[in-house]
């Protein structure tokens, strides 16, 4: 490890406090400072996602995705163990349900063993065993998946660091940076601070931050808002646990979804529709200098033409529960109208390169005394833990 002993980590999501939490429990005796402009931990990505704890199916073998998910899904659960935290590896479904989705599952299924997970194909009477209301013409069963809540994770995390005595400042917006010898002085809302080593974990804002601490990112933020419902009450015994269809190979989201929490609750969603603010959870909010960036960036355009047809259907769907629903029953038929009930969105921070390409792994950049974590969207949280120790190697 380096002799720095200064540390300051940038963002209260999960990331950010994995690597702060990190940094205080390898160097006990190391000063560890993080940020978060918001009033609380875990407000945007983290704890507005599914709470899926991801098995590493869907990620190309050999990625940070893939090791890191696998990795992350098991030190998740032990993490979850320590901490007294409410989890359950229940398994999940991934259903077909026409013949053209057949090839895409097999696709599926190959790269699920690949990356070394169990992976069993259903018939669907087999299905239904599992899901006695999924509708499928084949389906795959991966046992490795789980659910937690990543707020509660993140709240263990910060009693963690609060009893290492590490600074933890909300409502505090980085400004700036001035470099001053080997350490950075980095200018916020709050009052300087001075660090050896700065981990910028900023979710949303990660390339507004790196450009306000001096780096030029390799890529941009776009936003795309996943929308949820959840099942009424008496209709959540039609799910058991997860049930996903098969992604569409030219849509770079997994598409719309059921899910069980720890809480009983039945998530559907979310579908994906472009955000008009970084931190925009609805229509209603809007940010003309967010949006202006995005409509100027080239590599917008560019994916927005390569996926118009499956955009708008994205869109309609918005603006249309009866679409919201019929998306769902082609999993679980006996799903009403009635039964969904609105649900706090979410907004993914998507990183994307000028020519349209999204930033398909993880995207850590180090620039001298800084390291910036640029795309970090799922199985972000899966895997934070890894993330976490992948940051802290790559300053020993």
């Amino acid at each position: 490890m380096s002799t720095a002993q200064r540390y300051l980590v940038i963002g209260g999501g999960i990331v950010g406090l994995a690597v702060a939490e990190r940094f205080s429990r390898e160097q006990p005796a190391a000063s560890v400072t993080v940020v978060e402009k918001g009033a609380d931990w875990a407000l945007h990505q983290t704890g507005r996602n599914s709470g899926v704890i991801h098995s590493g199916l869907y990620y190309v073998p050999g990625s940070k995705k893939a090791l890191m998910c696998r990795a992350g899904a098991a030190s998740m659960v032990a993490f979850a163990q320590e901490e007294g935290i409410p989890y359950e590896v229940c398994g999940k479904l991934v259903v077909a349900t026409d013949e053209a989705e057949l090839a895409g599952l097999q696709r599926l299924a190959d790269r699920g063993l690949e990356n070394g997970l169990e992976v069993t194909r259903l018939t669907p009477q087999e299905a239904r065993e599992h899901e006695p209301h999924v509708r499928s013409i084949a389906a795959l069963h991966v046992p490795s998946t789980g659910i937690i809540d990543y707020a509660e994770v993140c709240r263990a995390l910060v009693r963690r660091l609060e009893r290492h005595g590490a600074d933890l400042r909300l409502n505090s917006e980085v400004l700036s940076a001035t470099q001053r010898g080997q350490s950075t002085i980095v200018h916020t809302t709050t009052g300087d601070i001075e660090a050896d080593l700065v981990v910028a974990c900023a979710g949303l804002h990660a390339d507004v931050v790196a450009r306000r601490l001096g780096h030029q990112p390799g890529a941009q933020i776009v936003p795309f808002r996943g929308e949820y419902y959840e099942l009424a009450p008496e209709a959540t015994h039609l799910v058991r646990g997860l049930i996903y269809p098969v992604p569409d190979p030219n849509f770079p989201f997994l598409g719309v979804h059921l899910t069980r929490g720890t809480n009983g609750h039945v998530h559907a969603g979310p579908n994906a529709v472009l955000a008009l603010a970084r931190e925009g959870y609805d229509w209603k909010t809007f940010s003309a200098p967010e949006l202006a960036e995005t409509l100027r960036f080239p590599g917008f355009w560019k994916l927005a033409r390569k996926n118009y047809r499956a955009g708008s259907v994205e869109m309609l769907r918005s603006f249309s529960r009866r679409r919201f629903g019929d998306s769902l029953r082609r999993l679980v038929p006996a799903v009403r109208d009635e039964d969904l009930v609105p649900a706090a969105a979410g907004v993914r921070a998507q990183a994307m390169r000028p020519d349209g390409a999204l930033v398909d792994d993880f995207l850590i950049e180090r620039e001298g005394n800084i390291v910036h974590v640029l795309n970090a969207p799922s199985p972000a949280a899966t895997s934070s833990l890894e993330i976490a120790a992948h940051i802290v190697s790559l300053l020993k």
